[in-house]
Parts: structure tokens; C-alpha cells; sequence
């Protein structure tokens, strides 16, 4: 079975790609904690991880409202933390990692066979969440959040490339989850079977550090 990296999604593109959970009350202590608000620090170096919340997909639709494009029921994400610094704060990662197993991954749109393989391109990006949940992903100065999916078609193999200047998601800590939602790519290049606008969403939990799941305070 083939994974590719895919968009944060950072990807994802991708990634891909990411931090952890969202909003708690309580103050002191670090940002990122295992084991609840009151827990250990995520230590600086520890790498978080996830993938797609049980019986979700993640997808990438030629709109906002529609169901035409590329749906994928695996993915998974890594992310580097970077700086984890007291409550309330905002805390820091490298998203390194963001894969999509192009087996599987569908398309319904009109013309297209199946889907070869999509990849998280200009790796490495900065990820920041915040006491309040918010996470934002960036690319390195000068880049951008690319993400390449190859589609096979009635005319062979096309490949299509989408960027976006930055991504915005939630962490929620009910489920140790982070969800992004119609984060919109706009196509750089690509025949007339990519669609114009690619809009990403996702939704990855437990975001864990060595297993054990990540709190966001």
C-alpha cells in the first residue's frame, strides 16, 4: 500500500499538516499538556502525531457547498514541537510529515478513473495554536502551502497543483482533535479536469505524543 504526502493538509498538504486540542481554562502550566489541563508539558522536540478521526475523510471539493472532487479515508500527520511555553500562550511546531494512502482515495468527477497519488509539497511548515484552540499553518518565507494530486483519466495520467498563503484550523480537547474545515487552494496549474479551487476539509484525532493524548490550554 503506497502513502504519499499529502496537504496541510501539510499536507497538509499534508499534510496537509500539526498542533494540538483546543481551549481550556485553565492558566499556568504549558500550552500543550498530556494528560489533561493540569498535566505534563509537552516537551520541546516531542513529536505529535494523528490521524484521520475514526469513520471521517478527509476532502478536497471543487467548492464550498459541493461534493465533487477527492475524498481520502487515510491519512496521518506528524508535527515537531518547537516551543511550548506557558499558559496562556501560543505554542509552536514543525509539521513535517502529512500523508494520504492514494489507495484510499476516490473521485467523482466526471472523466476521472481514480486518484495515483496526492502530495504535501515545500515541507516543512510552521504550525501555531493558541490557548484559544486557533492553529494556523504557514509556509517558510517566500514559499507556499502547495499540494500536487494525480489523477488518472479516460486521457491518462493529469496532474494537478494547488496553493493556498496559509491554513486555519480548530483543536477541540473533547476529543483531542483538530478539524479543518473548506480551507480553499486555488489551482497554479492543471488540465481543465482539475478543478479551479480546491477546498480542504479534514478532521484528525487523537492528536497524541507518544500515545497519550495532547491538551491545548
Amino acid at each position: 500500500m503506497r502513502t504519499r504526502p499529502f496537504l496541510t493538509l501539510a499536507a497538509a498538504v499534508a499534510a496537509l499538516t500539526l498542533p494540538a486540542i483546543a481551549p481550556a481554562s485553565a492558566a499556568g502550566g504549558a500550552v500543550l499538556t498530556t494528560g489533561g489541563a493540569d498535566g505534563t508539558p509537552v516537551a520541546v522536540g516531542d513529536v505529535l502525531a494523528a490521524q484521520l478521526a475514526s469513520g471521517t475523510s478527509a476532502t478536497l471539493y471543487s467548492s464550498a457547498t459541493g461534493t465533487s472532487g477527492v475524498s481520502c479515508t487515510a491519512s496521518t500527520f506528524a508535527a515537531t514541537v518547537t516551543d511550548n511555553p506557558a499558559a496562556p500562550g501560543t505554542a509552536t511546531e514543525s509539521v513535517t510529515g502529512h500523508t494520504f494512502d492514494s489507495g484510499s482515495c476516490t473521485s467523482n468527477v466526471v472523466g476521472v478513473l481514480g486518484v495515483s497519488g496526492i502530495t504535501v509539497d515545500n515541507l516543512p511548515y510552521t504550525a501555531t495554536v493558541d490557548s484559544g484552540g486557533t492553529l494556523t499553518v504557514t509556509p517558510a518565507g517566500g514559499s507556499t502551502i502547495q499540494t500536487t494530486v494525480k489523477l488518472r483519466t479516460l486521457l491518462g495520467s493529469v496532474t494537478c497543483v494547488y496553493r493556498a498563503a496559509a491554513l486555519t484550523g480548530k483543536a477541540d480537547n473533547a476529543d483531542s482533535s483538530i478539524a479543518f474545515t473548506n480551507q480553499q487552494f486555488t489551482k497554479v496549474s492543471g488540465s481543465s479536469l482539475c478543478f479551479s479551487n480546491g477546498y480542504f476539509t479534514a478532521k484528525y484525532a487523537p492528536v497524541t505524543d507518544a500515545g497519550a493524548p495532547v491538551h491545548v490550554n
